[in-house]
């Protein structure tokens, strides 16, 4: 498995102790703005438990996200295939990070150190990233990456109820237009 470390932060496997505050996390509504609803713990853990066997099964997908100089665990990035059902396909670059975490630039470095590991590791094309149209925070960090969106691909989440959740963007990275 692929470990990934930055000058301030390590994507790394998940750990036992990385549930409570995950769960905490994905129960957070502010948290949660973007996506239909929050989570239950048992949500949350059956997510680590898919992500960690993906992780041990191709070395690369959604790294638990801790902080080096304190250890603290604040989230979840990586790399992940789109899911099928989906109007496009390819592997997509994504974060979730706890309040404490917001505004530190954690998101844009860890996303950088993912994005990095798909093109010069697993020799990506291209790289996704997709969020609720409203995220406007997400998408400063996809531009941050370098990423653009043409507004033609914009699209209805078929996984998400009707509502203002629904329409969401998708952003691109080219291997040959990365910063």
């Amino acid at each position: 498995m692929f470990e990934l470390r930055t000058e301030r932060l390590l994507l790394r496997g998940w750990r036992d102790s990385d549930l409570a505050p995950w769960a905490d996390l994905n129960a957070d509504p502010e948290v949660r703005a973007y996506f239909p609803d929050v989570l239950t713990r048992e949500q949350s853990e059956a997510r680590v438990t898919r992500w960690q066997a993906d992780l041990d099964r191709r070395g690369w997908g959604w790294w638990a996200l801790e902080v080096v100089e304190t250890g603290e665990f604040i989230g979840v990035a990586g790399l992940d295939p789109v899911e099928d059902g989906m109007p496009f396909t390819g592997v997509e670059t994504g974060w979730r990070l706890a309040r404490s975490a917001w505004g530190h630039g954690y998101a844009t470095e860890a996303a950088r150190a993912a994005v990095a590991l798909g093109f010069e590791q697993l020799g990506l094309a291209e790289i996704l990233a997709v969020t609720a149209a409203g995220n406007l925070r997400s998408q400063a960090v996809m531009r941050r990456l370098g990423m653009t969106r043409d507004p033609a691909d914009d699209f209805d989440d078929p996984t998400v109820p009707e509502g203002p959740l629904r329409r969401s963007v998708l952003y691109r990275l080219p291997a040959d237009a990365r910063r």
